[in-house]
């Protein structure tokens, strides 16, 4: 499972260089379900977190390899770089029962909706 904080993280725009990570959002009849794809990242690189206003926010980091003294590089192509995607939820979302876990790159957050308020 991927941990789930109710802490707010700070991450400027100008670190933000994921911004453009694609997400899938779909609604169900029992809640919202969001898709992310995210190679190379461990699911302990990946925050989970819940503000006031019905806004969740998924954040993490993505690091080069460690340079060793006697490395010589031909090519670095895999950057280092940081993301914060955050999604504002409709009035239905039971913000308290927010569910996400990481399977093979792909991180799933799942909302469930308060009864009587289903599609």
């Amino acid at each position: 499972m991927v941990p789930i904080l109710s802490a707010r993280l700070d991450i400027s725009n100008e670190t933000s260089q994921f911004a453009a990570t694609r997400i899938d959002w779909k609604e169900t009849p029992k809640g919202h379900v969001f898709k992310a794809y995210l190679p190379r990242l461990k699911k302990e690189k990946v925050n989970v977190e819940v503000e006031e206003g019905k806004i969740f926010q998924f954040c993490g980091e993505m690091s080069r390899d460690k340079e060793e003294e006697n490395d010589t590089w031909h090519r670095i192509e895999r950057s280092s770089s940081k993301f914060l995607r955050k999604f504002r939820l409709p009035e239905n979302a039971k913000m308290d029962q927010i569910k996400a876990s990481m399977v093979n790159g792909v991180l799933t957050v799942t909302v469930p909706k308060k009864r009587g308020q289903e599609a």
